[in-house]
């Protein structure tokens, strides 16, 4: 039988809309990929993943990124991104192991001042509709702050899915780092930015990438990609088309403005609805 794994990466808020409404305009044309044996999460992605199988039609979710009265609390931070690339690239240069980089930038994200975990977790509670685990298989990824390790957070992890949603999009310099169990946990992104490795063994793979990350991670997409199909799956990456990206850099670039919500989702409708024909011959 084949097997499908919907693979979600990170992007901020914008980056959210993009993903609902790619999934919205998808649908619109007979391309439904929530029968997908697999939703893979990981930062803007968990948030995704986990509304798309909260029981929410697409539309309900749509409206919820589209209409003021509906939106998430979202907040909107001004961070230094210009510091935190200079000293993610410097900690990417010292070299190590993938844990070994990771750490160092746990070490950063837990030293940088932020709003409190309190506040950041009630914006996630705002975010999700339904706040238990799906029957669906979702899997949501953070990173250790301590250890560098990656984390993949299940059902049956015993961890509150909004805690593991939280977790997962601890953007560092952006957000604290969520505390589970005594662990502090920073974004998934932090080690890649969809996780694409983690769907390994399914036949096919789509994957919806809102952003490029601005330094070089401990993995690439491009080289999980490489190793995925060598192992035979086939693979479909889907990014922001030229509209989307201009509308991003109209904020700075700032994927966590909250303002670019409605007209991501919007973009993400029509690329949706063009790339259907495309999409439905890999699913």
């Amino acid at each position: 039988m084949t097997t499908r794994a919907l693979v979600l990466g990170g992007g901020g808020v914008a980056g959210i809309a993009w993903e609902t409404g790619l999934l919205v305009g998808l649908a619109e044309a007979e391309v439904d990929l929530r029968n997908a044996d697999l939703f893979l999460g990981t930062s803007a992605g968990s948030t995704v993943a986990a509304q798309i199988t909260s029981g929410l039609t697409l539309d309900e979710l749509f409206q919820r990124q589209v209409d003021p009265a509906l939106q998430a609390q979202e907040l909107a931070p001004q961070p230094d991104f210009q510091k935190m690339i200079a000293d993610f690239t410097r900690v990417l240069k010292e070299g190590g192991t993938s844990s070994e980089i990771l750490q160092r930038i746990g070490a950063l994200a837990l030293a940088a001042p932020t709003v409190t975990e309190t506040k950041r977790r009630d914006v996630i509670v705002s975010r999700l509709p339904v706040h238990s685990w799906p029957q669906s298989r979702l899997e949501i990824v953070a990173v250790d702050a301590f250890s560098g390790e990656r984390t993949i957070f299940t059902r049956e992890s015993g961890v509150d899915l909004v805690d593991a949603v939280t977790a997962s999009c601890a953007v560092p310099y952006v957000w604290p780092p969520a505390t589970i169990n005594h662990h502090r946990y920073i974004d998934g992104g932090c080690y890649s930015m969809a996780n694409l490795d983690l769907a390994a063994g399914f036949d096919k793979i789509l994957v919806l990438q809102p952003d490029a990350p601005p330094f070089p991670l401990p993995e690439s997409l491009e080289e999980q990609r490489a190793r995925l199909q060598r192992q035979g799956a086939q693979i479909e990456v889907i990014e922001p088309d030229d509209a989307m990206k201009a509308a991003l850099a109209s904020a700075g670039g700032n994927a966590l403005d909250p303002s670019l919500r409605g007209i991501a989702a919007n973009l993400g409708r029509e690329q949706g609805r063009r790339l259907a024909a495309r999409v439905a011959d890999l699913w």
